[in-house]
C-alpha cells in the first residue's frame, strides 16, 4: 500500500569521550546554550560529510563532488570529447558556465558547487554541442540568455548521486536547478552539562643537547567528553523523486547505517576518540518527523554515568509524544530491553527490517521515467 507521506527517525545516543570532533572558530570544540545550560554540539555538516565519506569507503557508492573547482573537471570532460574548440575557448566556457551557477574558484563568498560525476559530463557534451552559440552568448555579456540556461539546466537535472538526493542542492543563482534534500540531519548536542576542558602540553626536542633543558613547545589543547543526542530523519517519497524506488531502498539503508556508525575525524589521532553508538531507535512514520530532543531540554544529570539515563528519558519521551502523532508503521529498537519497539540485536537485523517494512510501502514507480 503505497502512503503518501513517508519518515523514518534516527535516535542514536552515543558516549564520546575526551575529544574534540568539531571544532568552532577558536580550536574549541563546539558548544549550544539549551536548557539554560551548555552542550556540547557536533555540527550537522560535520557529520554528513563523515557520512559521504563513507558511501565511499565504506560502501563503495559513488558521491558527487562539493566543490568550488568545479571548472576544472568540466574543462577536463570537454577535453575528453572529440572537439575541434581550441583549449582557450574550452578554458573560457567552462569558467563562465560554471560562473552562471553561481561557482567562482577565488571567490571566497562563492557557495561550493554540489554537482554529480555525470551531470559534469552531461554539462560537458551540452557544451561542445552547442560552443557557437554558447561562445557568442557568454563573450557578449559573459552570461547567456533563457536558451542557454535552459541547456544547462537540463544538463544537471538529472542523474543524481545518492547524497545529491539525499542532502539536496541549492543554487541562489538559479533556484530552477535546486534538489529538494530528502534527509534532514540535526546538529549533536550533549544531554547534560558540559564544561569546557584545557590539556596543557609539552613537546621535548629530540635533538637538543645533554645541557640544554626544558620544553622546545608548550601549549593547550581544549576538549570535552559528552553523551551525545543524534537525530536525522528521511523523507522516503522525496528520496524516490530525486532517485527511484529501487535505489531510494538501497540508499535509505546506507544512509542509516552511515548515520549510526560515522563519526567526524576532527583531532582523531590526538584523542582516538571512535566510539560507537549504545543506543539506536528507528522509526517509519506516515505523518511527520519527531526530533525528540526535548527528552534533554532539562539536562540530564549524572547517576553512575550518564547513558542509562539519557536511554530512560529518550524512550518516555517517546511514550509521552506519542499521544500527538499517528502510531508509527514501524519501531526498531537496538542497545536496550525496551516495550516501545521491535528489539533487535545486530547492525543488519536492524537494516533488514526496516527495508523489508519499508518496501511493502514505498511507492514502486519510477518516478523518474
Amino acid at each position: 500500500m503505497t502512503k503518501s507521506n513517508l519518515y523514518i527517525d534516527i535516535n542514536v545516543l552515543q558516549t564520546v569521550p575526551s575529544s574534540n570532533i568539531n571544532r568552532d572558530d577558536t580550536g574549541s570544540p563546539k558548544t549550544a546554550l539549551y536548557g539554560g545550560v551548555m552542550r556540547s554540539r557536533v555540527s550537522s555538516q560535520s557529520w554528513k560529510r563523515a557520512m559521504r565519506n563513507a558511501f565511499v569507503h565504506e560502501d563503495g557508492l559513488e558521491i558527487g563532488f562539493l566543490t568550488k573547482k568545479a571548472n576544472t573537471l568540466l574543462e577536463s570532460a570537454m577535453k575528453n570529447i572529440d572537439s575541434v574548440l581550441s583549449s582557450e575557448d574550452i578554458l573560457f566556457l567552462s569558467e563562465k558556465i560554471l560562473e552562471l551557477l553561481g561557482s567562482k574558484p577565488n571567490d571566497k563568498k562563492s557557495a561550493l558547487l554540489y554537482i554529480s560525476p555525470v551531470q559534469i559530463e552531461h554539462l560537458a557534451q551540452y557544451a561542445i554541442d552547442n560552443s557557437d552559440i554558447l561562445l557568442k552568448e557568454l563573450k557578449k555579456a559573459n552570461k547567456g540568455g533563457k536558451k542557454v540556461k535552459d541547456g544547462i539546466s537540463s544538463s544537471i537535472m538529472k542523474d543524481n548521486t545518492l547524497d545529491l538526493a539525499l542532502f539536496g542542492r541549492m543554487f541562489a543563482s538559479a533556484p530552477e536547478l535546486n534538489i529538494n534534500a530528502a534527509a534532514q540531519v540535526a546538529h549533536a548536542i550533549s544531554t547534560h552539562e558540559v564544561v569546557p576542558e584545557f590539556d596543557y602540553f609539552t613537546a621535548l626536542d629530540d635533538l637538543k643537547k645533554d645541557n640544554e633543558s626544558g620544553a622546545a613547545m608548550i601549549g593547550t589543547n581544549n576538549f570535552n567528553s559528552a553523551t551525545l543526542y543524534r537525530y536525522a530523519n528521511l523523507n522516503v517519497n522525496e528520496l524516490v523523486a530525486n532517485l527511484d524506488s529501487e535505489t531510494a531502498l538501497q540508499v535509505t539503508r546506507a544512509f542509516i547505517k552511515e548515520f549510526v556508525l560515522s563519526m567526524p575525524t576532527g583531532k582523531e589521532n590526538s584523542y582516538a576518540n571512535k566510539t560507537l553508538p549504545s543506543y539506536v531507535m528507528v522509526t517509519l512514520r506516515d505523518d511527520t518527523p519527531v526530533n525528540l530532543v526535548s527528552a534533554f531540554e532539562n539536562p540530564v544529570t549524572p547517576a553512575n554515568g550518564y547513558m542509562q539515563k539519557s536511554i530512560s528519558r529518550l524512550e518516555a519521551e517517546y511514550s509521552k509524544l506519542a499521544g500527538l502523532v499517528d502510531q508509527p508503521i514501524g519501531n526498531w529498537v537496538w542497545g536496550n530491553d525496551s516495550e516501545i519497539g521491535d528489539n533487535v540485536t545486530t547492525k543488519d537485523d536492524l537494516l533488514t527490517k526496516v527495508t523489508e517494512k519499508l518496501s511493502e510501502v514505498v511507492p514502486n514507480e519510477n518516478v523518474n521515467d
